[in-house]
């Protein structure tokens, strides 16, 4: 309940989450849900590319929802869900390695780092599933079922269609924590069947992946100056003092935990464990320190742009942190002890919520002019978006650059920029002569639109939304046909009326 309630509690604190990526996201999820919809007009803009780009399953999750579901509940929904996935794999790693499934609450924190206010969900629900991949891979190691060999499985299917590039990280990481294993379990091959189906998955997508997700080769350079930033990759969402406090204490109560966790076991507990559970218990410690390892060196070898991929390293140490916490001891086995432990993880977790929480209704209450400006938007508009102003948010970088996307996602159409046009979404721009595409755009577009000229960059486009303290009516002096809308607080609207022929004498 506790992690159900830090997960989901801030969703109900905004309208909008202030995740920077997200609203593309919603958009993405909303061309799945309404592809042959014709009031929406998808089918003559996209084309979908399931196994070229495999980034499905938060898209195909919230279409679902939207079947059920207003558009921004589904995406909320579809994002607590997917989020949950940290701590609950945090929870499958320590139960493989024969400790509480309880540790998982220490990971319950990590959702709300900086990796999820970017809006890198599918990074961060892939960390818990190659957390997970390799707790089931202990388990299967340890006491062979076929249910457990079948989770595996299904657990890096999962992974394939959430974040393809973190499948590499989990085949390594069963293959190796089988081989560190080995000496405890003699044990090998109830762990080759489950690996199959994404290794076959894996070989497709090698094979039919678009250009834009081959990128360059990598040098792996190790970058010893990245430990001292190491803890600002992870946490800095927001501009607030109280967000690195509750960061740092609830560090602070793991280490604590830990440590009394161990006087327990020596002074309370002490239990009497065999040998062959000891030397697991050791091999499986190493086996996570391996995994840790492995995505340390991707941190200190990544690139910070790597193709189309920005902000490259940097997700790593989210990474690195949290599959690190699997190595503290287990909890306490005293009923009284262990329930101390997990109530102070508890509580920490909830600490971290309220001030994510809080800052969330900051963002809320400056977002209700974008709910107003909204309303007066048409279904299926070709939208112009410039977002000028950023100003308004405690998030440490701008949650307005792509807030508008949440328009194509509630009511179709068209925008002026879109991930489409990287080629590394499933959803991609259609190239044949009968698309109805916008104009493409250069380069990080959508963060310098002072480039736009209206004779230039607005004929494809009927409406235009624009984020400005100050009047922007300027920007669309040049065509006349382009008309004031409304304006709700820092959100202006234009549309363009047709121009009527001058009267005859």
């Amino acid at each position: 309940m506790v992690t159900l309630v830090s997960v989901a509690r801030p969703f109900f604190a905004a309208t909008y989450p202030p995740m920077t990526d997200l609203p593309f996201h919603a958009a993405s999820a909303s061309i799945f849900r309404h592809f042959w919809d014709p009031s929406f007009h998808f089918q003559e803009q996209f084309e979908l590319h399931p196994l070229q780009v495999p980034y499905m399953s938060s898209y195909l999750l919230t279409a679902a929802l939207m079947l059920l579901l207003p558009t921004l509940a589904a995406v909320k929904t579809a994002t607590a869900l997917m989020l949950l996935m940290l701590p609950a794999g945090l929870a499958t790693l320590t139960w493989g390695m024969r400790k509480s499934p309880l540790l998982g609450l220490a990971g319950v924190p990590f959702v709300w780092g900086s990796l999820t206010h970017w809006g890198f969900i599918n990074f961060v629900a892939a960390i818990g599933l190659y957390a997970a991949a390799i707790g089931l891979t202990l388990r299967i190691l340890d006491r062979p079922e076929r249910r457990v060999q079948l989770a595996l499985g299904l657990v890096l299917v999962l992974l394939f269609f959430t974040h393809v590039f973190r499948l590499p990280f989990a085949i390594v990481g069963v293959l190796v924590t089988t081989a560190i294993m080995l000496p405890a379990t003699g044990r090998a091959r109830p762990v080759l069947l489950p690996l199959a189906p994404s290794v076959l998955l894996l070989a497709v997508f090698l094979a039919l992946r678009p250009a834009a997700l081959q990128g360059p080769s990598l040098d792996f350079v190790l970058h010893g100056e990245r430990f001292e930033g190491f803890f600002d990759y992870v946490i800095g969402s927001f501009r607030d003092p109280a967000e690195r406090a509750v960061a740092r204490n609830h560090l602070i109560f793991v280490v604590l935990v830990g440590v009394a966790s161990v006087l327990a076991r020596h002074f309370v507990d002490k239990p009497e464990r065999s040998a062959n559970d000891l030397r697991f218990r050791r091999c499986a410690a190493v086996a996570v320190g391996g995994a840790v390892s492995l995505v340390g060196f991707a941190y200190l070898a990544l690139p910070m742009e790597l193709g189309v991929w920005w902000y490259v390293f940097p997700r790593e140490a989210t990474a690195v942190l949290f599959l690190a916490v699997a190595l503290i001891p287990d909890l306490p086995r005293a009923f009284l002890l262990r329930a101390g432990v997990t109530v102070v993880l508890g509580m920490s977790s909830l600490g971290v919520t309220s001030v994510v929480t809080k800052n969330w209704q900051t963002f809320d209450a400056v977002t209700q002019d974008f709910s107003a400006i909204s309303a007066h938007i048409p279904q299926a508009p070709k939208l112009c978006y410039l977002v000028m102003d950023h100003s308004g948010s405690t998030r440490a970088n701008t949650p307005f650059i792509h807030l508008p996307a949440y328009v194509q996602a509630v009511r179709g159409g068209w925008l002026s920029f879109h991930f489409a046009s990287f080629g590394a979404s499933p959803v991609r721009y259609r190239a044949d002569e009968g698309a109805v595409v916008p104009p493409p755009v250069p380069r990080r577009w959508e963060w310098t639109p002072k480039r736009f000229r209206v004779e230039d960059n607005g004929p494809f486009f009927d409406t235009f939304l624009v984020r400005d303290r100050s009047d922007p009516t300027r920007l669309f002096a040049a065509d006349p046909s382009i008309v004031f809308v409304a304006r709700e607080g820092s959100w202006w609207l234009y549309r363009r009326e047709p121009i009527e022929p001058p009267a005859g004498p």
